[in-house]
């Protein structure tokens, strides 16, 4: 059985969030097993395929400590296995997931789109422990399926060092606790629109280096605060960091990165 791993929303390796994804199976392992994978690979994802038909694929997604409702940067890594690495001659995949309905992906000049759902957050008052945890004061607190503190500018979002296991606790969100994104507009003189970081712990992740399914939130959010669309992200996560262009159209958002190949590997399972 072959395993890969792939840098998504990365154009060279070593660069954006590394996912494993496993080759397609037949039929689902138990949960116990891709459980115990993804906590063996010690990646942020590990994704799992279930061959359906041609172009469509079942898809599920664990982190080590976790199986999670939605994940970008695996999702985006399955298309680039299925597309490139095993040669799919499908236009778009199709992937029928367990919690986040279906989502489709499609080459899009050098990379790939994702047609995910959108998650429009709602304003909330700052949860108790929060900025304490973080080591800054968020200027706005936005609850979607994780929280987001918006801070005051790019360098507080790069600079910030926050408590990781104090965040694990800290609830508000529609999703489960400890996962909260910090973002601010970026500087003028940067290259995008909006730089982020995104921290974990509740789901076993100290900090995601890029998070597909965070822009999700961060698209209608920012989007609606600039009153334009697309929009370009930066996550920025220390000595890697990822890029990210967001298109809001009605209620779905359109994630649009590149990925690269950095792994294959033989599972002696």
């Amino acid at each position: 059985m072959r395993q890969w791993t792939v840098d998504a929303f990365a154009s060279q390796p070593f660069m954006g969030n590394p996912a494993c994804i496993v080759e397609p199976f037949d039929a689902w392992p138990e949960d116990g097993w891709m459980a115990a994978l993804a906590k063996e690979n010690n990646q942020a994802e590990t994704a799992y395929l279930l061959r359906m038909e041609p172009g469509r694929y079942g898809l599920r997604w664990f982190t080590p400590g976790t199986e999670v409702p939605l994940c970008g940067h695996a999702t985006l890594g399955a298309a680039h296995v299925l597309l490139e690495e095993l040669g799919s001659a499908a236009d778009e995949i199709a992937f029928d997931t367990r919690f986040s309905g279906e989502l489709r992906v499609r080459r899009a000049g050098s990379g790939y789109e994702m047609d995910f759902p959108s998650d429009p957050p709602s304003r909330i008052a700052a949860p108790d422990g929060l900025a304490a945890a973080l080591g800054a004061q968020p200027l706005e607190v936005w609850a979607g399926q994780y929280l987001v503190a918006v801070v005051e500018n790019e360098a507080a979002v790069r600079t910030l060092s926050p408590d990781v296991p104090g965040i694990a606790p800290i609830g508000g969100a529609n999703g489960a606790p400890g996962q909260v994104i910090v973002a601010s507009l970026a500087a003028e003189s940067s290259p995008y629109d909006v730089v982020s970081r995104f921290f974990a712990p509740g789901c076993g992740v100290p900090e995601d280096p890029t998070t597909g399914s965070a822009h999700c939130i961060l698209a209608p959010l920012f989007a609606d605060r600039l009153g334009r669309t697309p929009l370009r992200f930066h996550q920025a996560y220390p000595g890697r960091g990822g890029d990210l262009e967001c298109e809001v159209v009605g209620d779905r958002v359109l994630i649009r990165g590149q990925a690269v190949t950095v792994m294959e590997t033989t599972l002696r399972l």
